[in-house]
Parts: structure tokens; sequence; C-alpha cells
């Protein structure tokens, strides 16, 4: 089957549109992404318009179910798709949209996490984007050192084609010990922007507060609060964190 048959266009579209398609619509598994190290499937998802009137919608969507996941010795808490779909309210709640359409919800494999399927911009080099140290990388590095995000791989950056870079693949982020391991560190120590510390600023009040509740579904009670002491150290340091000496600082493959 060609590759426009089986990944449906559903383009850049409202996110209470996505929403409700990859929360309400239909999981048809149509292929499994075989690099990945836990069970990753491509699916076609479908939702009924529900009337004469309104247009079905059609997309495409990666889903994580569970039971596929490999147990993690240092991330013993939760689950892995827990930790994608609490990476994706930090990003909702960053106002900087940099995780795709994330939700948890029952799949043909049982519960898991659901996220819309985003076309990248093929013609743009990501490593490139990393070696120049392209200044929408910027957010996503914060983004990195909030949530502790211990495995950011140049595959994981998606550029699109309005120029948006998306970050996806967080499930292993939250650690309450340092744990960052990441290939954007070409602003290590250098002071943050005053747009940055603004968003940083907003997360670490709505860590204590309803963003806080939230991620206590998902990760632990020690592991939000350890969120909201790196916010408060981004804060107090006003710069990005430096490379940890107890930890590799770049995962492997760095792709």
């Amino acid at each position: 089957m060609p590759a426009e048959e089986r990944l449906p266009q559903l383009g850049r579209v409202a996110p209470e549109v996505a929403a409700r398609l990859i929360a309400e619509g239909e999981l048809d598994a149509i292929g499994r992404l075989v690099a990945a190290s836990n069970v990753t499937l491509l699916c076609r998802v479908t939702l009924d318009g529900g009337g004469p009137d309104d247009a079905d919608l059609e997309g495409a969507a990666i889903y994580k179910p569970v039971q596929g996941e490999r147990p993690l010795w240092d991330f013993p808490d939760g689950t892995l798709a827990g930790r994608e779909y609490a990476a994706f309210l930090v990003s909702e709640a960053s106002g900087w949209g940099i995780v795709p359409p994330t939700v948890l919800r029952e799949g043909p494999f049982g519960p898991g996490m659901v996220q819309l399927w985003m076309d990248v911009d093929e013609e743009v080099d990501r490593v490139a984007l990393v070696n120049d140290a392209d200044a929408r990388l910027r957010r996503i590095a914060v983004f990195d050192a909030v949530v502790n995000n211990a495995d950011r791989k140049v595959g994981h950056l998606l550029p699109m084609a309005d120029g948006a870079i998306l970050g996806v693949d967080h499930g292993v982020c939250f650690h309450v010990e340092p744990k960052l391991r990441t290939i954007l560190w070409a602003w290590r120590g250098k002071r943050l922007r005053a747009a940055e510390l603004a968003v940083v600023e907003r997360l670490e009040a709505d860590l204590s507060g309803q963003l806080g509740s939230a991620l206590r579904g998902h990760v632990t009670r020690r592991e939000v609060e350890a969120t909201r002491g790196r916010a408060q150290r981004l804060l107090r340091t006003g710069r990005f964190p430096q490379p940890s000496p107890d930890w590799p600082a770049i995962p492997w493959p760095p792709y």
C-alpha cells in the first residue's frame, strides 16, 4: 500500500480537533516502528463526524501500549506512557506546544499513549539544526531541563513545514535525580532570555497548583516536587544547566 494511503494527512488543525480525534477516534494498527525499544505502533485513526453535515476526521497516530513496555530499573514507578502524557501536560502549560497532541486511552492492545503523527519537513537537516544551534531549539532545551529528559536525541526532533520544531519520545523524564541527557548542550551555562524565564516562572507556580495535581496522576509526588525544584533552580541561576559529571551528557546513539 502506498505511503500516502497508509498515512492519512490530517494537517495542522485546531488543538481541540486533534485532541478529539486521538481521544475518540477508532485506532487501526497498520505497522510497527521496529527501531523503537518498546512496542510502538503506527495507526490509522478515524472519527465519524456524527451527522450528515459533519465531515469525518481521519489521520495517523502513534500508539504505545503499556503492555509493550520493557521495565526500566531506574524508572520503576508508573508507566512510560504516563510519563509521555505528563510531558505533554507540561508542554501545554508552557504555551510552547512542543509535544504533539497526546492522550492516554484504550487501544487495540489495551491502555496506552496515543499521539498524533506529525509529518516532518524532509528537506530540513536535523543534524545541522543541532550543530548550528538553531535558536528554535532553545525552548526545547529549556523544556528538557524542567522535565529532566534523559533521552533527547536528534531523531526526537520534528521540524515542521511551518517552521515549528516539535519534540517526541518523553518516556524517560521526571526522575528525581539529575539525568539530563541531550544533544542540545549548545547553550549550556548561557543566560536564559526574559521570555524563557517568564515561561519557567509560570510553570513553577503551576507545578504547585493545577499542573502539579494533574502530573501526580502519572508520576510520583516526589517527581513532581523535583520538577518544581528544577524550575526554581533555573529561575535562581537564570542560566541553562551544565552537564552533570555523574551522568552521561549525551544519549547513545545520539540520533
